[in-house]
């Protein structure tokens, strides 16, 4: 990891949802580009993955209450800097690809930002995962206009934006939450194809069709709920 440390106002807070991912933590820290900082987001490791992301630099945040949507909250809600990233922290993304998906946002030219997601071998994105999203992903544009493919966990916003948009899911909707908020408050939103590897270790909702079914479901049901006024 880049040890540089550049003034705040350019410093992009990237945030990483964290269970067990010690096998990936070293590989993930090292891709971090200067300017980057990580916060590892631990969420109820047993494997040392707190302690190793503070050994490699990261700053961690602890949040006991499970579920990625916490996690992911309890990231942002950390964050200092004007820019936030989520990013999985397993591996599959490289986060040497997240100034592709902040540039867009740091122009001005988006105001959210995701990756879209593709595989570089067959299994790195197992086929009961892939169609779910490809289900959910049509199921978002018919409910936002949006013209999305994936409901990529790489993704970049500006952190006073996404504290407004008031995110109340803490499970797997919330990314889902997250895009449907921001359309209904008509942001611009967009993608990038970034490369998906295969994950280091377990993964505990897609790498299952059990923790697929819940994804589906959470998300679901943030697709049914009714839309804020813009």
């Amino acid at each position: 990891m880049h040890s540089a440390a550049p003034s705040a106002a350019h410093t992009v807070d990237v945030v990483l949802p964290c269970l067990d991912e010690a096998r990936a933590l070293p590989w993930v820290l090292a891709r971090m580009p200067a300017g980057y900082r990580p916060l590892v987001v631990d969420n109820g490791s047993r494997d040392g993955s707190a302690d190793l992301a503070r050994s490699l630099g990261a700053e961690v945040v602890v949040e006991q209450r499970r579920g990625f949507g916490a996690a992911c909250h309890a990231g942002l809600l950390a964050a200092t800097a004007p820019i936030v990233c989520f990013c999985d922290c397993d591996a599959s993304l490289d986060p040497a690809q997240l100034p592709e998906v902040v540039d867009p946002v740091r122009a001005g030219d988006a105001d959210l930002m995701l990756g879209r997601r593709r595989p570089q071998s067959l299994g790195a994105w197992p086929l009961h995962a892939r169609l779910a999203n490809a289900v959910l992903a049509r199921r978002l544009r018919g409910r936002t206009g949006a013209r999305l493919h994936d409901l990529g966990p790489m993704r970049a916003a500006r952190r006073a934006d996404l504290l407004a948009l008031d995110v109340r899911d803490r499970r797997s909707g919330y990314p889902l939450e997250t895009v449907v908020r921001a359309a209904d408050a008509r942001w611009r939103i967009a993608e990038v194809d970034v490369l998906y590897r295969p994950r280091a270790g377990r993964s505990k909702v897609t790498g299952t069709v059990r923790g697929t079914v819940t994804a589906v479901r959470d998300m679901s049901a943030v697709l049914v709920r009714p839309g804020r006024p813009a």
